[in-house]
């Protein structure tokens, strides 16, 4: 089986949740958190948030995406949101100073339960999250049950989006214009936004987003920007350039 196929497989809906992670796997409704996956969740939680400041309140711990429901694959992370409650005149500096601060915790660690990865969030509890099932870690209950559901994805229809997304990539990357990468990388989140506020997290645009992110499209994107920008801003360009505009 090729990376295509055996990425777009991943998108099946399983009958249960993951056992590894859940009590009563097969019964939403029965389902909680088994509790030495809870207390390591918040080990690592506590982590983030001790590196993220002594200033930060906290108002929840969750877990949510895909292993908190039915769409789990070996492709799935933990994604832990800690909630925190933004100062609302300085709520867009902290949101830029947590999403650098998560990056970086992120890169600079590789914590992984049963293999999984764990990412990091901090999420204003204003913020709007689209999530079928929402975990709270802290309190270690349910905030919103996942519920069993039967999807027909018509897989022609994803793999032509798919396509079409894969080239718009593809030829951004041939280009060392920054204004283009950064536009192909606004659309792209604009896409995936629209989706999930429109059909939730089994919607064609993230799914569409999923498998750029798992077929390595979106890091090779960001890293093209990051590239483009080096050159920009490196002096030994700006020299070369200044000497050939005298001759």
């Amino acid at each position: 089986m090729n990376s295509f196929q055996k990425i777009l497989d991943s998108f099946s809906v399983k009958s249960t949740l993951n056992p590894k992670i859940w009590e009563n796997a097969n019964n939403a409704k029965k389902a909680t958190m088994k509790p030495k996956v809870q207390k390591a969740l918040m080990r690592i939680a506590e982590e983030f948030i001790e590196y993220l400041g002594e200033d930060v309140f906290v108002e929840d711990i969750v877990l949510t995406g895909s292993l908190a429901n039915f769409n789990w694959s070996e492709y799935s992370d933990f994604d832990l949101h800690i909630h925190v409650n933004l100062d609302d005149e300085n709520s867009k500096l902290y949101k830029e100073i947590y999403n650098l601060k998560k990056q970086i915790f992120n890169e600079k660690h590789n914590i992984k339960i049963f293999g999984y990865d764990v990412e990091l969030y901090a999420q204003d509890t204003e913020e709007a999250h689209y999530s079928s099932g929402v975990y709270s870690v802290m309190n270690d209950e349910w905030i919103e049950r996942p519920k069993e559901f039967d999807i027909k994805i018509d897989r022609s229809l994803l793999e032509k989006k798919i396509k079409m997304w894969s080239d718009k990539i593809d030829e951004a990357l041939t280009s060392e214009d920054t204004e283009q990468l950064e536009k192909i990388k606004s659309k792209i989140k604009e896409y995936r936004q629209s989706g999930l506020e429109k059909d939730g997290e089994l919607s064609y645009e993230n799914l569409v987003f999923k498998y750029l992110r798992r077929s390595g499209h979106i890091e090779k994107l960001f890293k093209s920007i990051d590239k483009v920008v080096d050159k920009e801003l490196s002096l030994e360009r700006k020299i070369e350039e200044s000497a050939s505009q005298t001759k």
